[in-house]
């Protein structure tokens, strides 16, 4: 996913979900890295991993509120 698709579609998920809950993302654009953890740490929320494989990044997020 090319940014910043991946933040709208991590903000949907994670209204959807109940505090404590966790969420997987993935997404092959390299600007997407700072995107996700911006978008995070301005949430509240609490980025448990981010993993680089490949082209692929993978964040796993925490619901925190």
């Amino acid at each position: 996913m090319f940014c910043p698709e991946p933040v709208f579609r991590t903000k949907i998920a994670i209204e959807k979900m109940q505090t404590g809950d966790v969420l997987t993302i993935r997404a092959d654009d390299p600007a997407a890295e700072d995107d996700i953890s911006r978008w995070v740490s301005r949430t509240g929320h609490e980025l448990v991993e981010m993993k680089k494989n490949d082209n692929v990044i993978e964040f796993t997020i925490k619901k925190v509120k």
